[in-house]
């Protein structure tokens, strides 16, 4: 069920502001028997529209013709990254983080990255096109690429319950036998795209048993040990991204 704080009725929400999908995830997290708390019905608002940023992020990595590479073999486009021992990416001095996040998507092939590397580059172009590119200049000054697992700027949440997963969620698909010559297959980041649908990077856009079927060709020979959809579910702190925007009204009012 939804709670808002507030008193606002979140059935309320006029239709013609959210998409089909958006409609979905509200109509089941309010007959859901979790409780969802929000402080308003736009902090409710943001957080389905940023879910859908996160969506059509990721179907735009899927389009941008960046490649899959260990961290290891990361490369990036070093006009706005400078790439660590590590294979992560870290901004330039002197260049806005907006226009480093997009020449991922709009160069793609100047990139090369591992899923958990895909997973944190979506979230954050999600972020960005959800608070505008003020907002979001002002607050990722040092932006840091590399792996949701590292990352703190976006204060990701865990949660471990399959029966409550929606568009924009992060999840993984597990290959616990998998080939141990070829590590990066030993699971599979995932956004989350739409009922039975998910973008993997390095496998691309599939339904949760084609994942499944295709990291188990990465198994050792002879296994019978199947990959799986493990129940761990990553999430943005949506109001604390919805907060920026309005730290950033504030500093230009001073």
């Amino acid at each position: 069920m939804i709670v808002i704080t507030d008193g606002s009725n979140p059935g309320a929400i006029p239709p013609r502001l959210l998409t089909m999908l958006e409609r979905k995830t509200l109509t089941r997290k309010m007959a859901s028997p979790m409780l969802y708390s929000y402080p308003s019905l736009d902090s409710l608002i943001f957080e389905l529209k940023m879910r859908s940023h996160i969506v059509e992020a990721a179907k735009a990595m899927y389009a941008s013709g960046v490649s899959f590479a260990s961290f290891s073999n990361s490369r990036s486009n070093e006009q706005y990254w400078i790439r660590t021992p590590q294979g992560g990416f870290l901004l330039r001095p002197n260049v806005l983080p907006s226009d480093a996040v997009n020449d991922i998507f709009e160069n793609g092939h100047l990139y090369a990255f591992e899923c958990a590397g895909a997973i944190i580059i979506i979230l954050y172009k999600a972020v960005l096109d959800a608070i505008g590119e003020a907002a979001f200049n002002r607050h990722f000054r040092n932006l840091y690429l590399i792996s949701w697992e590292t990352d703190h700027d976006l204060r990701l949440n865990a949660t471990y319950n399959l029966n409550e997963t929606y568009h924009g969620d992060t999840m993984y698909f597990k290959n616990p036998d998998y080939d141990r010559s070829t590590p990066e297959w030993q699971g599979e980041n995932a956004i989350k795209l739409d009922d039975n649908l998910f973008f993997g990077h390095g496998i691309g856009i599939g339904s949760a048993g084609e994942m499944i079927e295709k990291l188990n060709r990465a198994r050792m020979p002879g296994s019978m040990t199947s990959a799986y959809l493990d129940n761990l579910i990553i999430t943005p702190d949506f109001e604390f991204v919805r907060q920026l925007v309005y730290r950033e009204e504030e500093a230009a009012a001073l």
